[in-house]
């Protein structure tokens, strides 16, 4: 097996499991905390509660894309602004480990989508499918 096509076979891992990991996160929010759950809980932050509603919307929009393989790196970008958020306003408080509530789990998670957005699609990638660039040959 060459080198890139391991590379892209990690790729698609990777993004598979972070698009899982987006899904889970929102299902959480929509099915156990509940959106008006959500909505309380950003509220008591200090936020506005329409903004748990955008959360759980953009946390599955981003693992819908990156399940699917569609603007696999914007999708990447998008995740990261939604974790450091999440530090910011509740896991940073409570330290770095990730057994007291800390950040350190949402930071491996940063570092991860940087690397999806610097590996790309990967293989099985529906976006790549979608393309309507214009190839040249390889004689023009």
């Amino acid at each position: 097996m060459t080198e890139t096509r391991s590379t892209e076979w990690a790729a698609t891992i990777l993004r598979l499991s972070l698009g899982i990991l987006f899904a889970t996160h929102a299902g959480l929010k929509l099915f156990v905390f509940t959106p008006a759950g959500t909505y309380a809980y950003f509220e008591k932050l200090g936020l506005p509660g329409i903004l748990g509603h955008a959360t759980i919307a953009g946390e599955f929009a981003i693992a819908a894309a990156l399940v699917l393989g569609i603007a696999t790196r914007w999708a990447s970008l998008a995740g990261i602004p939604i974790l450091l958020g999440a530090i910011g306003m509740v896991h940073g408080a409570t330290g770095f480990w990730a057994d007291s509530g800390g950040w350190e789990f949402i930071g491996v998670w940063i570092v991860a989508l940087v690397v999806q957005v610097l590996l790309g699609d990967g293989k099985l990638a529906l976006g790549k499918r979608l393309s309507f660039t214009v190839r040249t040959p390889a004689h023009a």
